[in-house]
């Protein structure tokens, strides 16, 4: 038997270690860490309820808002706080646009390079690209001409000896791509760079800047109409025409803000899922390769109606076992974490975490570290469970528990699987969660001008308010509150909890999805989604160990958010 050790791993959201036993070429055990502390949480303490989002967003730069919008909710759940109908179709929007975004950048940047030779588009014939292109996808720079100048590009990289991700060839040259498939999907790889710029300019639109927004607000949302609508959701306001005034929500903003959405599509539905429905064929057997744990968590995303209990575009369950057809429902109260194979002091056993802590102390070997083995405590991570399950969680959650609820996105990804020739239970292993990545951008990318198109009209009807900030006074507020909220992250569930004593923060505790899949083993041994995943994983060339890259990547791992 033989431990490999990859540390740091690369193309990940902060420090990461993995460690494997490898005997005859296949992994036989995993140990996934998360090297980095942070302590965010901890810097909440004290602080305003009000003011706990703009901080709790810097969890992550790469999330862009979606932990501001989670403890935004959280808040506004302890206080008894109701949103307007306005304000749910900004986050919407921006929490959309973000999602979407995290998908695309995720697969260009950080999985692409395991699947693709790109530096071998060097070497294309640009005719033979451009009939590929035609015949894969619907991108508009597909002439022969375009792969010409897009080849030289590719050329001049590698000449100045700082390709970065386009460091020629796969490890251990697993590439099955042609050149001219390479030359292909390296092309679109550098116009998702600037394609990510247009949706950077989105998400500035609405978010004031980004990374990290700043127009969110507990009670709603401080964009307002450009002809200064009203704050308080109870407020009055006369009706006035519509200014052409700059801004997201005047007339010219609308505009632009439908522009950069029908881009955005164009490019997820002509060069993104098609990109990946193409590697997919190609790699067919990767979807027999990183089976992981079967239990499947999807806490829900994007609200369609301002009830208590809203439909959601992405619905919420949990499947376990590998059955994908039974779903249950999922409640707060099973969700739990355990700190036995972590940093942390506390309770042994399974704790709440609105009764969690975050007191660390490093128990691990002291650097430098050449092996994990026979550390008990080896990440930074915690180890989440619900009702004492490990669970996985994100894409390929949440498309299968939608798949599973026969719920109207159910149409396009059984058209999608159905075209790829796979069953569901795919979804569940390497290549499996990359497409559902690529399924889950096609659907909410899909609802973003349905969202808008919502907006619209209901200012053109009048409705101005975007905040409701009757709460906002401390001397209203009970002695003491709890809230929490369960969301998703592009990288999977998302839930916070906090506690508010005295017009103060007391607790506050966050699990991202990535703490789900990069949990340690839990007090009693079992491995985490991404340790699961592992095993099992052929190693036939130590020094390139490719496949076990795949899998890891697959997940989108944030090792920033699951530390936090």
């Amino acid at each position: 038997m033989t431990r490999l050790v990859i540390d740091p791993v690369t193309r990940v959201g902060g420090p990461l270690r993995v460690e494997l036993d490898v005997q005859g070429g296949v992994v036989t055990d995993a140990w996934v860490a998360a090297t980095m502390f942070r302590g965010l949480e901890r810097t909440l303490i004290g602080r305003d309820p009000r003011d706990a989002w703009l901080m709790a967003q810097r969890v992550c730069g790469s999330c862009n808002g979606v932990h501001g919008l989670a403890s935004v909710r959280a808040v506004e759940q302890a206080l008894g706080i109701r949103i307007p109908a306005n304000a749910r179709l900004v986050r919407n929007l921006a929490a959309g646009a973000q999602l979407v975004t995290s998908h695309v950048t995720g697969f260009y940047r950080r999985q692409l390079p395991d699947w693709a030779d790109l530096v071998a588009g060097a070497t294309a014939d640009p005719t033979a690209a451009s009939e590929l292109a035609r015949s894969i996808g619907d991108s508009p720079a597909s002439s022969a001409s375009y792969f010409e100048v897009v080849r030289g590009r590719l050329a001049a990289l590698v000449d100045s000896g700082q390709p970065g991700i386009f460091a020629p060839g796969t490890p251990g040259g697993g590439s099955r791509l042609t050149p001219a498939a390479s030359l292909v999907v390296g092309a679109h790889s550098i116009e998702a760079l600037e394609w990510r710029r247009s949706m950077t300019r989105l998400q500035t639109f609405l978010g004031g800047k980004s990374p990290h927004p700043q127009t969110l607000l507990v009670g709603g949302t401080a964009l307002t109409p450009p002809w200064g609508g009203p704050v308080l959701a109870t407020g009055e306001h006369p009706r006035r025409p519509q200014s052409s005034a700059p801004g997201a929500l005047s007339e010219r903003g609308l505009v632009a803000l439908q522009s950069l959405i029908d881009g955005a599509r164009d490019f997820v539905e002509g060069v993104y899922l098609p990109d990946v429905l193409y590697l997919a064929d190609a790699y067919r057997d990767a979807t027999e390769v990183g089976r992981g744990l079967g239990n499947l968590l999807a806490y829900g995303e994007f609200p369609e109606d301002d009830s208590d209990a809203p439909r959601l575009l992405l619905p919420r369950g949990r499947l376990m076992d590998g059955d994908l057809r039974t779903v249950d429902q999922v409640e707060e109260a099973g969700i739990a974490e355990a700190i036995g194979h972590a940093h942390y002091d506390g309770e042994s056993g399974l704790v709440h975490p609105s009764d969690g802590r975050t007191e660390p102390r490093y128990h691990g070997p002291r650097p430098p570290v050449t092996s994990l083995e026979g550390a008990e405590r080896y990440s930074w991570a915690k180890a989440p469970r619900y009702w004492d399950d490990p669970m996985e969680v994100g894409p390929a959650a949440r498309i299968a528990v939608a798949l599973a609820t026969n719920g109207e996105p159910a149409l396009i990804i059984r058209r999608v699987l159905a075209d790829l020739g796979i069953a569901p239970e795919a979804l569940g292993t390497t290549f499996g969660r990359i497409v559902a990545g690529a399924i889950e951008a096609r659907l909410v990318v899909d609802r973003l001008a349905g969202w808008l198109a919502e907006l619209r009209a209901n200012l053109a009807a009048g409705d101005l308010a975007f905040a409701d900030i009757s709460a906002w006074n401390p001397d209203r507020w009970p002695v003491e509150a709890e809230g929490w909220s369960l969301a998703e992250s592009p990288g999977g569930a998302l839930g916070h909890w906090l506690r508010i004593r005295d017009r103060r923060i007391a607790a506050y505790q966050v699990i991202d999805g990535s703490t789900w899949n990069l949990s340690p083993r839990d007090d009693r041994g079992r491995r985490g989604a991404l340790e699961e995943a592992l095993v099992g994983t052929p190693v036939p060339d130590l020094a390139a160990p490719v496949d076990v890259l795949r899998t890891i990547h697959a997940f989108d791992p944030c090792p920033a958010c699951a530390v936090h």
